[in-house]
C-alpha cells in the first residue's frame, strides 16, 4: 500500500499514518509531502509551487508501481 501523506493535513495527522504504516511493516510505503494540506496544497509562501508537487506525486507513484509490480 502506498500512503501519501502532507505535513500540514488536518483531516489525517502525519503521526497517525506513520503509526498504521509501523503496523502495516513491509507492506505500507509512506511518502510525505512536507507543507502539503488534505489536497497536498501548498502555501504560496513555500518553495515548491502545486505543479512540481504534483509532479512529485506522479513520480512517487509511478516509481511505487514499477517496484511492486516487479516484485
Amino acid at each position: 500500500m502506498l500512503f501519501l501523506q502532507g505535513t500540514r493535513d488536518s483531516l489525517a495527522k502525519l503521526p497517525l499514518i506513520e503509526e498504521v504504516c509501523g503496523q502495516l511493516g513491509r507492506r505500507a510505503t509512506l511518502h510525505v509531502v512536507d507543507g502539503g494540506d488534505h489536497s497536498f496544497g501548498v502555501r504560496k509562501k513555500d518553495v515548491r509551487t502545486a505543479e512540481e508537487v504534483m509532479a512529485e506525486l506522479a513520480d512517487t507513484i509511478a516509481a511505487w508501481t514499477a517496484k511492486v509490480t516487479r516484485d
